[in-house]
């Protein structure tokens, strides 16, 4: 056995952020969460809480590295947070210098997309695979790209962004584009074609009725969507279906253009699982050439709940050889 190592861990979240001390197996030996400030400087605030918890941590272990996931857009090379939509007022923040120039420790910044990718790919699901394409499938839709045994993030951190892709020319809007690829398969796309049904059914029934048997379109949630359909809701079941097929559309270029082995999706592929599967299925086996798609297999995220604790040590690791 090597010599046991230890990494600090950050998860910045657009509601949370979490600081980890962590082991170089992914053991997580302590986790503090707290409130994600927002809005015209409220990044210093944030940050701050995270250097007194990273010293605690320093305290405690000898670090090897600071890991940091974050949503983008960001500049992985420089470590700049570039004014991600979810961090209203985290505008050119330079997170790695703040961090090596406190502690004088490497510190390492990464999309939340390819930290995920990264994160599967050594800890989880695409463990021994070269080719890899991880998808959040969360509140928005981000895909980090692991090929030829490295992550690939384009020439200025823009590659993967595959939710901007335009599946449709109408459709639900994500990625501040209606008919995209996150418009159809992300967590408020579900929630936005649930509520699409549901204004119909509305005028069928009456408000009143449909509320009763649901809730109030503008508190609808994908979550809901998900709960809804697992119950086998017959409504839900349609959208998740629709967000199935447009899956499938969206992968099958992936797969075409990319040549990947495994497609890792996660949390709503995770909870949804063959309900969502199963439709980008049908459409891969008719839209992608056959070779590609007989070597390709698409399975849920392995990590679940614990993946952003994985995704900030890969982070961490990015500067070691592994």
């Amino acid at each position: 056995m090597g010599i046991k190592k230890y990494y600090v861990g950050i998860d910045i979240g657009g509601t949370k952020t979490a600081v980890l001390l962590i082991g170089s197996q992914g053991e997580v030996l302590d986790r503090i969460q707290f409130v994600t400030d927002v809005g015209k400087d409220a990044w210093k605030d944030t940050v701050v809480h995270m250097k007194e918890h990273t010293a605690q941590f320093i305290k405690l272990k000898k670090i090897e590295s600071i890991g940091i996931s974050c949503g983008g857009p960001l500049n992985s090379r420089s470590g700049l947070i570039l004014s991600p939509p979810n961090l209203p007022g985290w505008d050119n923040v330079p997170i790695t210098d703040i961090f090596q120039n406190e502690f004088k420790i490497p510190a390492y910044l990464e999309n939340d997309a390819n930290a995920g990718a990264l994160a599967e790919w050594k800890f989880g699901a695409g463990k021994g695979y070269n080719n890899v394409i991880f998808l959040t499938f969360g509140t928005g839709l981000g895909a980090g790209l692991i090929l030829d045994g490295r992550l690939y993030s384009g020439t200025n951190d823009y590659g993967g962004e595959a939710g901007h892709l335009r599946l449709a020319e109408d459709g639900p809007i994500g990625y501040h584009k209606r008919g995209s690829f996150e418009g159809f398969c992300s967590g408020t796309g579900l929630a936005q074609m649930m509520s699409f049904e549901l204004r119909c059914l509305a005028e069928e029934i009456g408000k009143e009725e449909m509320i009763k048997k649901y809730k109030a379109v503008g508190e609808v949630t994908g979550r809901d969507v998900v709960e809804w359909a697992k119950n086998g809701d017959a409504l839900a079941l349609e959208v998740v279906e629709k967000s199935g097929v447009y899956l499938g559309k969206g992968l099958s270029l992936l797969i075409d253009l990319l040549n990947p082995e495994l497609i890792v999706i996660g949390s709503m592929g995770v909870r949804l699982g063959d309900l969502l599967f199963e439709p980008a299925r049908r459409i891969i086996e008719k839209e992608v050439i056959p070779g590609a798609a007989s070597v390709c297999k698409i399975v849920p995220a392995a990590l679940g709940e614990k993946i952003g604790d994985y995704a900030a040590l890969s982070v961490a690791l990015k500067g070691e050889k592994n």
